[in-house]
């Protein structure tokens, strides 16, 4: 029991540093105390510091420079690697269609809902624009594929238009990002329908115009439509790859 409470110090110790850096405000950029100083303040040994500053280091929050003007400093995750991490550990969870859609559901709607006349014009023209690249059928498996990814990248654009909710922004892009990588890992483009992308494309286009008429219930109700077209494709898509495996194996 000893000795697992001997591996816990660091984590343990890792948490206090952390605590310690919310209730100072510090900032990324911000140097932390140096290692004799954590000791005396935490009542440590050099080892235990040390094995805490790669702990924080390894979570993100923490960056080590060496050379003069080096030690250890706050550090800002990047989205993009908090993302990854949370993709690392629903790698093994057999993450459905359908657990994707549960949250799109409850969350897409609402968003469009909330930026009903709240877009500017050129972000409206740039939000059109992306549509261009899925207007037209595709013409084989490797355009549908990337056509499904251009319209993912459209709700991506929303969620960042939201400016006053990063959790919200976050939660799409991670769950858009998912959904991306099923795509891509179970090879859910094939067989091809090769209309996927007019059909998101006549669905996000209604949702820009009501959007830009100031709308929000008719944005609510079309990308709630728009959310239980797409999972039903992405259903039989799913079944289709699951058939073709038994029938090969």
């Amino acid at each position: 029991m000893a000795g697992s409470s001997t591996k816990r110090r660091p984590y343990q110790v890792a948490e206090t540093i952390k605590r310690w850096i919310v209730e100072k405000q510090l900032k990324p950029g911000d140097r932390l105390p140096g290692e004799a100083e954590l000791m005396e303040r935490l009542g440590v040994s050099k080892g235990t510091v040390r094995e805490s500053t790669r702990v924080l280091e390894a979570q993100g929050l923490v960056e080590t420079r060496t050379g003069p003007g080096g030690g250890a400093f706050v550090h800002a995750m990047s989205e993009a690697r908090a993302i990854s991490l949370l993709s690392h550990y629903l790698f093994f969870q057999d993450i459905s269609i359908r657990d994707i859609y549960q949250i799109r559901l409850a969350l897409e709607p609402e968003l469009a809902a909330s930026l009903a006349g709240r877009v500017s014009p050129e972000d409206m023209s740039r939000l059109r624009a992306s549509l261009e690249s899925y207007a037209d059928t595709a013409r084989d498996e490797e355009e549908e594929r990337q056509q499904h990814l251009d319209s993912l990248n459209f709700h991506l654009m929303l969620a960042e238009l939201s400016g006053d909710n990063p959790l919200l922004c976050f939660i799409i892009r991670f769950t858009t990002q998912v959904l991306s990588d099923l795509t891509i890992y179970r090879r859910l483009y094939e067989p091809a329908t090769h209309d996927l992308g007019q059909t998101g494309c006549r669905f996000h286009a209604e949702v820009l115009d009501a959007i830009e008429a100031g709308d929000a219930e008719a944005a609510r109700r079309i990308m709630h439509e728009h959310m239980l077209s797409a999972q039903a494709v992405m259903n039989a898509q799913e079944a289709q790859v699951r058939r073709d495996f038994l029938s090969e194996a």
